[in-house]
């Protein structure tokens, strides 16, 4: 129990200190530290707290599972992590949600690639991650640790939509109109173009190389083997 309060308390300053530093401290801090020297300690403060969590994660016992997910869910998980990564890839290219040193802040003109399936497709590329990995792999340490990161994100999106509309106005209003916060939902009730979905070449093959390149390491992280490596043995 202790070994997990400690891993609670890592996680719990990793997921505190990003969304402090990204909301309410943000403005005060860039004042005095300029954009560039408030974007050397949020890494600074995040690389610190990061580390701080995967050692006490590695520091708790891992605990018998709290359930045992049905076979199926786990080529499930696959394809959703591959989804992931392929919004993860996508999300590192014309993302108005990013931070700039300049301050800039473009909206697209259309929504397209991962940007149709959600505006947020890195904050939901973790959410999914955190889900597939606590329905799959439930230990005590595992939940304490993807719910972190789940909650992060959640709030972390929720935050941006916010900022984003104080601080660029009418612009980013119109992308909120164009966009969902949901993945799908904006395709589904009509709003962005299901043949805008294409992620495109950089996203797809960054995405494929990202899943394979993880799902490979899994193993050797002190996971189980997992697809696509699971699928041909």
């Amino acid at each position: 129990m202790q070994a997990l309060t400690h891993l609670a308390l890592a996680t719990g300053s990793f997921v505190g200190t990003h969304l402090l530093l990204s909301h309410p401290l943000r403005a005060p801090l860039v004042v005095r530290l300029g954009e560039r020297g408030f974007l050397g300690l949020y890494s600074l403060i995040a690389f610190v707290t990061l580390g701080w969590m995967v050692m006490a994660f590695r520091a708790a016992p891992a605990a018998p599972l709290l359930w045992v997910a049905p076979p199926g869910t786990w080529h499930l998980g696959g394809l959703v992590m591959l989804l992931a990564g392929v919004m993860l890839a996508g999300s590192l290219v014309n993302n108005p949600a990013m931070v700039d040193p300049t301050g800039t802040v473009t909206v697209p003109d259309r929504a397209c690639g991962v940007y149709a399936i959600t505006r947020h497709p890195m904050m939901w590329s973790f959410i999914l991650w955190a889900l597939v990995h606590a329905a799959l792999w439930p230990t005590e340490r595992a939940l304490v640790l993807t719910g972190g990161i789940a909650l992060l994100a959640l709030i972390g999106a929720l935050g941006q939509d916010v900022k984003k509309a104080r601080l660029v106005g009418e612009p980013w209003r119109d992308w909120q109109g164009r966009t969902s916060f949901l993945p799908f939902v904006a395709l589904i009730v009509g709003k962005a173009d299901w043949r805008a979905l294409w992620p495109g070449t950089t996203a797809l093959v960054g995405g494929l190389v990202l899943w394979l390149a993880a799902t490979w390491a899994h193993p050797m992280l002190g996971g189980p083997f997992v697809p696509p490596w699971l699928w041909i043995g």
